[in-house]
């Protein structure tokens, strides 16, 4: 089995100058937990969830809800994300994408072909296609 056959194809991006509340926005109305970041076409990163709840202000601060949206609408995505992406192909087997995924604790690895980010891939995907594998069994 390859990536191709149980990535999710077109995934909604981020360009680096995204807001983190922007970001958090989009991953909630999309019930996702990363973004890939795409800045002219090519992969500049990903932003996590975890990323943007780390970003975000300890709830013991002193600000008022106002100093808080204010500061958070400032950080933008470039400075919260990872830079150094562990990608994939549609051609990648699926046993060495899982086991790379597995080992370097990794939920979800852009899918790049021709340069371009084509999909993702993240642990959903393999649980699904795993239940679909042990069912025709």
């Amino acid at each position: 089995m390859k990536v191709a056959d149980i990535y999710t194809r077109n995934p909604v991006v981020v360009d680096p100058e995204t807001s983190a509340p922007q970001a958090r926005k989009l991953m909630e109305e999309h019930k996702i937990r990363r973004l890939p970041v795409v800045d002219n076409g090519k992969l500049v990163g990903i932003v996590t969830l975890s990323d943007l709840l780390k970003a975000a202000p300890s709830p013991a601060t002193s600000l008022s809800i106002w100093e808080l949206n204010y500061l958070l609408d400032r950080v933008k995505v470039k400075e919260i994300m990872t830079r150094d992406v562990v990608t994939t192909t549609p051609e990648t087997d699926l046993k060495a994408v899982a086991s790379v995924m597995a080992e370097r604790k990794i939920g979800g690895l852009p899918v790049v072909e021709n340069g371009q980010v084509v999909g993702i891939i993240t642990e959903s995907d393999v649980f699904r296609a795993l239940v679909r594998l042990l069912d025709a069994s």
